[in-house]
């Protein structure tokens, strides 16, 4: 799939998440167009560092430490995106697992 597709459907998946988790809000498309975009930075840039540091825990809980990392994630990019707002740790966490679960059924409902 095109990166810009792939973009475009993570904001997608960004606009969907405060209709299924109250501790996310989104104030229109453009800002999770770019939510989507710092959050792919962010995923390609800092996060592969974070889960080479946490490497221990994260075969200690097979894997499971992951999805903290990924709401840490998604956490970081709501503060840093004026429109995009991620009320507490505990809902980027479920925001992130919900939002990976948007991006693996969005792509198979548009073929």
């Amino acid at each position: 799939m095109p990166v810009i597709a792939r973009w475009l459907l993570n904001a997608v998946g960004l606009m969907v998440l405060p209709y299924i988790l109250n501790g996310i809000r989104v104030d229109s498309f453009v800002a999770a167009l770019i939510a989507a975009l710092i959050l792919g930075l962010a995923n390609a840039l800092i996060r592969p560092v974070i889960l080479f540091f946490t490497l221990p825990l994260n075969v200690v809980t097979l894997g499971l430490f992951t999805f903290v990392v990924n709401g840490f994630m998604l956490w970081l990019v709501g503060l840093v995106v004026k429109g995009f707002h991620v009320d507490s740790f505990l809902s980027a966490v479920f925001g992130s697992i919900l939002l990976s679960i948007l991006s693996a059924v969005l792509p198979r409902l548009i073929r």
